[in-house]
């Protein structure tokens, strides 16, 4: 697992979420969250460009660099799109003590590994970015 680092290449033009070829997925426990991150590192060769392709977020990290809400500040970012839609239900949950893990899916084989591991554990919502468009995990 690497730290979460917010790189400019992660937004828009516009300063909204939206992480081109990364699924972002919420979970309501922390256990859970860290049990697929470690599967994914396990099953991606350590060797390959695939490592260092997991970050957990805590609820305090996507609050304050995704939705950047600033304390209890209930202020929608403005945004033209579903992505300010999708990133307010980010923050929604992050303020039910929702974390997340931000995972760079890469080529479709790869894709299909992280899935399988994200849906052994119930997983609150998520979302995998492509170019241009969004597509929801279930």
């Amino acid at each position: 697992m690497t730290p979460f680092e917010l790189t400019p290449d992660m937004l828009t033009l516009g300063g909204v979420f939206y992480p081109k070829g990364y699924a972002f997925i919420l979970f309501a426990r922390l256990e859970d969250a860290e049990q697929v991150a470690h599967e994914i590192d396990c099953v991606i060769d350590s060797n390959s460009d695939d490592s260092g392709t997991v970050s957990l977020l805590g609820a305090e990290t996507i609050l304050r660099d995704i939705g950047k809400v600033n304390g209890e500040s209930d202020v929608v970012l403005p945004s033209v799109g579903t992505e300010g839609a999708t990133v307010q239900k980010y923050v929604s949950l992050a303020r039910q003590g929702h974390c997340a893990l931000l995972i760079h899916m890469g080529n479709s084989e790869k894709a299909e590994r992280v899935m399988q591991a994200v849906h052994k554990v119930p997983f609150a919502y998520g979302q995998r970015y492509h170019l241009l468009a969004i597509e929801d995990l279930v």
